[in-house]
């Protein structure tokens, strides 16, 4: 009677911390559908996941508008961005380790055919925004033209100035992951979205990743949209073949945590070359920048440390947000050009992981 009695406390207790996860959950999902409200967006995904176990994986509203197709976080394939520089990252990382790349070798060592400037640019510079590099001029984010090779989208600004000294300035470029790429295939002797497929995105069971190719029929791809006056509408056609490295992948957000959990799990490359490349650099002045080798890292307002990236795209927005000590990975993308993924995503932690719900 007495092991009865303990038995009936221990389900009590059991079925109080169970409902008590699932609030959590909950309140969770519900604040992502008010972004997503907010945002006027068509459709999100989102992905997280705590100690390598996915506590949380929903799509949100509609992954194609026209045909009224939910969206799928096991498949439906978005637009990521600028989370490609994260991606690319750790193709560089594997690169490091096994010391096939110098990332402080003049970057002609593995793209002779790229001008050499006033200034010398390193590796490491191109792949930490430090190397002076312009980013988008014009009407370039809206490209459609299509570039058959990495070493063609180096022409869009291989013959401009550079915007500074290398390593003295901070500035954002998504060429400079064009030029990285370009060092990728010189240091591994491979093409830049085999390299990616076979040595990243295959070992980590990253299926539903692939580089974005618009002349290709691929399966739960994503519409891309955009509002005008409070009205859904198509987003305009690009081709982002030009910046595969920087922009062009597209990704499911149970991909996207496959690949956090990479990060936390040195799965790929020891814990040495992860600090290389989640660690923010420094200035020539010894100011810190917050940004690695394609990671940002900082603390959020909550107090908890974290390394990843966003990404904005033409019909896509996205956040990765890793945070180490507490072993979570959070994932959002959306198919609308304007949502609202940055620090707001960082309630989601504090939702799942704060003991006051």
């Amino acid at each position: 009677m007495k092991n009865l009695y303990y038995l009936l406390i221990l389900l009590l207790l059991i079925g109080t911390s169970c409902a008590k996860e699932d609030t959590k959950i909950k309140t969770a999902e519900d604040y992502i559908e008010q972004l997503r409200v907010e945002s006027e967006s068509v459709g999100w995904t989102a992905t997280v996941s705590i100690a390598n176990e996915i506590v949380l994986s929903k799509g949100f509203g509609l992954g194609n508008y026209e045909q009224q197709v939910p969206v799928y976080p096991e498949k439906t394939k978005f637009r990521i961005g600028s989370i490609s520089k994260s991606l690319t990252a750790a193709g560089l990382g594997i690169l490091i380790e096994e010391g096939k790349i110098d990332l402080d070798a003049p970057v002609q060592k593995y793209v002779p055919d790229f001008p050499e400037k006033k200034y010398e640019i390193t590796t490491r510079q191109a792949a930490g925004h430090l190397a002076g590099i312009r980013h988008y001029n014009g009407d370039e984010f809206l490209s459609s033209r299509y570039y058959p090779t990495v070493s063609d989208g180096l022409e869009i600004f291989m013959n401009d100035t550079l915007l500074f000294e290398p390593g003295t300035k901070y500035s954002y470029s998504s060429y400079g992951f064009n030029l990285l790429s370009a060092v990728m295939e010189g240091a591994s002797g491979e093409e830049f979205l085999h390299f990616m497929q076979t040595r990243v995105f295959d070992p980590l069971g990253m299926t539903e990743t692939t580089a974005e190719r618009m002349d290709s029929l691929i399966l739960f791809r994503a519409g891309y949209y955009d509002m005008n006056a409070g009205k859904v509408i198509n987003a305009p056609f690009v081709d982002n073949s030009y910046k595969w490295a920087g922009g062009g992948f597209i990704s499911t957000s149970e991909d996207l945590v496959k690949f956090g959990n990479a990060m936390l799990n040195n799965t790929l490359f020891p814990e040495e070359v992860k600090q290389q490349l989640i660690t923010p650099q420094t200035l020539k002045n010894g100011e810190k920048t917050t940004y690695g080798m394609g990671f940002f890292s900082g603390t959020d307002e909550f107090g908890r440390e974290y390394y990843g990236h966003g990404g904005g795209s033409v019909g896509g927005c996205s956040n990765l947000i890793i945070y180490p000590e507490e072993k979570m990975v959070v994932a959002v993308i959306t198919n609308d050009t304007r949502a609202k993924v940055g620090n707001e995503l960082h309630k989601i932690a504090e939702i799942l992981l704060s003991d006051k719900q």
